[in-house]
Order: C-alpha cells, then structure tokens, then sequence
C-alpha cells in the first residue's frame, strides 16, 4: 500500500477518546452508588440533615458507618455531595436532591440509575445470546418488575391524572361517565389502580403474562371494587369491541409478537373508542438519534432487556427504541387510521399515541 493511502494515527484524538473513556468508567461506578444510594435511602437521609459527618449519617440512617464513609468518598469525587475537610461534614446541595430524593418525584434520577445494577446479573446470559442467539427470559431478570414498577410509579402513574390524561380530552370525558378500560401489560396495576380510584363510574381490568406482577397487583387494589386482574397472554387475547379506552404503557416492544397484540388491540376497541399508548421517545433511525439525551441508556437498556426477553420468546424483538416511525407504521396495519404523537415538555423520555379507528 503507497504511503499516501495508509491513515494517518491522531495522537491528539487518541487521547481524547482516552478521556471519554476515562469518563464513562468513573459514570458507571457512579451509577452503581447512585442505585445504592437511592436503595438505602442516603440521599432521603442526607437531604433532611444539615452537614453532617460520615457517622452522624450513617446513625441518622441506621447504616454502617464504615461503607456510609467509603460511599461518600465515590459521591463526592464525582460532583454529588460536598465535603468540607476542615469540620468533616457532607452535605447534599438542594438543587441535587432535588433529583435525587424520593420527594423529588416525578424528578428522581436516582430511580433510572437501578436499571443499571439490574441489568449486570445478566451480562453472562446476555453474551451468550451475541454468540447463540436466543434471549433471556423475564424469570431471569433479579428485580426487574421492583424496578419498573417504581420507575412507572413517578413517570406514568404520579402525571397520569392531572398530565398524561389531558393529552386526549375524550378520555377523561368517557372515564367520568363510565367506560370498559383495559391495560395490556399492565405490570404491577399501578396505573391502572390509580385510574379506578380516580374515576368510579369506570371499570376496569389489567392483564399481565408474569404471574408475580398480578399478585402484586392483586394485593395492591384490595378494596377497590371496580379493577380486576388476571394473569393472560395478550397476544392470544380475542375479544370484539369489548373496551372503550385501552391503555399499554412501555408494554408493546417488548412483545413476542407486538404485531399480533396490535391487531388485538384494534378488534377490541369500540368504533369510537381510544387507545393511549405510551413508549419510548426516539427514531427507528440510529442516526436521528445521535443527539437524544438518553440514547446510550436506553439503546443499553433495549440490548440487555427488552430485545431480549422478547427474543426469548421467538419473538419480533423490537427493543425499546423501535421508534415512533415504525410504531406508527405497525399501529396502521393493525387497521388503525388516525394515530397523532403526543409529547409532555417536561419528559424527554416519552411519547404519547393517541390512536383511534
């Protein structure tokens, strides 16, 4: 090969992706003690007390001080407390809990960064499915449906009511009058229990393929009258103009077969019914995604689970970042005609369907 031809090695870009890299290793072990601090309440701690020492934390939250001492380490020297070297004290600056605590909610960051920890116990079953194919079960995932359900809990359920709902007036004026409500893959119940409450003329039912999350939901609407879960397969369910309002929150990429749950959906809607889907914000198109704040992690999160359990399935394995072109694309042939794209200001993580036949 001539000189000429041969590329030229950028010492000065090396070092630079060098730093990057540098960068996203200290990222990931903050990830991991932000998780850890969210789990063990430290950040809820921290934010109800002035500056504090090591011990005087780990006391206020019946913790051991010594792994209270080495965590705090991590979570100073990436930016997310303050430490005063003279009295010993930390401390958690407001405008950080503010995305950090559980009182921040709908804002707590700190709930997105379990999705990490959850996902590295299947990194072995994960590297298997690059060399063999296949995927990894929902049964496989160590505290997957705690960490959904929370994380639904603050983006879904809390602005369900007063935020989401008002994205399709019709709704709320069907739901105050009474109307047949259905989510698909409905998980714990929350969102849908949330609505039973809200709206009593309603009634309405969750079905969920995971056993686990019908008990949960089960146990978590003890009292409400007008909710009713079951554990079913929502691509074999086959039911004609039986629902007023179907709702699938974050449900359909995940689908064995999303095409089939689809055609479902649009046979059980009445002629002037709504369907509500939310799902991820992003692009079919890699490159229309380059700058979404939140493309590595939901690229990751699509690889190491939701492809996956799909794929597990023999399954379509759509991911979470099937995006809206192609989501409207399968909506379509599913025989729906109207489908509009809704999104809320202050989520960037979220798009919103509104669906009718």
């Amino acid at each position: 090969m001539c000189q000429a031809c041969t590329p030229t090695f950028n010492e000065n870009q090396a070092n630079a992706f060098a730093e990057t890299l540098v960068g996203h290793l200290n990222s990931a072990a903050t990830v991991l003690l932000i998780s850890v601090g969210h789990r063990t309440g430290l950040f809820d701690t921290m934010a109800t007390l002035p500056p504090a020492t090591s011990m005087q934390i780990a006391e206020a939250g019946n913790l051991n001080e010594r792994y209270v001492r080495e965590w705090l380490g991590a979570v100073t020297t990436s930016g997310i407390t303050l430490y005063d070297a003279i009295t010993g004290h930390y401390s958690l600056p407001a405008e950080h809990a503010a995305l950090l605590t559980r009182q921040a909610a709908p804002n707590n960051m700190a709930v997105a960064a379990a999705f990490i920890p959850m996902l590295s116990h299947v990194e072995d079953e994960i590297v298997t499915c690059f060399r063999e194919g296949g995927g990894v079960p929902y049964e496989g995932y160590h505290r997957f449906h705690e960490v959904m359900a929370e994380e639904s809990s603050q983006t879904v359920v809390l602005p369900l009511v007063d935020t989401i709902l008002p994205l399709a007036p019709e709704i709320q004026t069907k739901l105050e009058q009474g109307a047949r409500v259905v989510d698909f893959g409905c998980g714990k119940g929350r969102a849908i229990t949330a609505l039973a409450k809200a709206y009593p003329n309603s009634r309405f039912w969750g079905y969920d393929l995971c056993k686990e999350t019908v008990a949960a939901a089960l146990e978590e609407s003890k009292g409400i009258s007008n909710v009713t879960f079951e554990q079913r397969d929502v691509a074999g369910f086959d039911e004609s103009e039986t629902f007023d309002i179907v709702f699938t929150f974050d449900s359909v990429h995940d689908q064995a077969d999303p095409a089939r749950l689809l055609a479902n959906i649009y046979r059980a809607l009445r002629p002037d019914g709504v369907y509500l889907m939310q799902d991820i914000a992003g692009s079919s198109q890699v490159e229309r995604n380059l700058d979404h704040p939140m493309a590595p992690f939901m690229y990751t999160v699509s690889c190491m689970h939701c492809m996956s359990v799909s794929l597990a399935q023999g399954g379509a394995g759509l991911g979470a970042m099937w995006g809206e072109e192609l989501a409207e694309q399968m909506v379509r042939a599913a025989g729906f005609r109207h489908f509009e794209k809704k999104t809320l200001e202050h989520d960037f993580m979220n798009n919103f369907y509104i669906i009718r036949k």
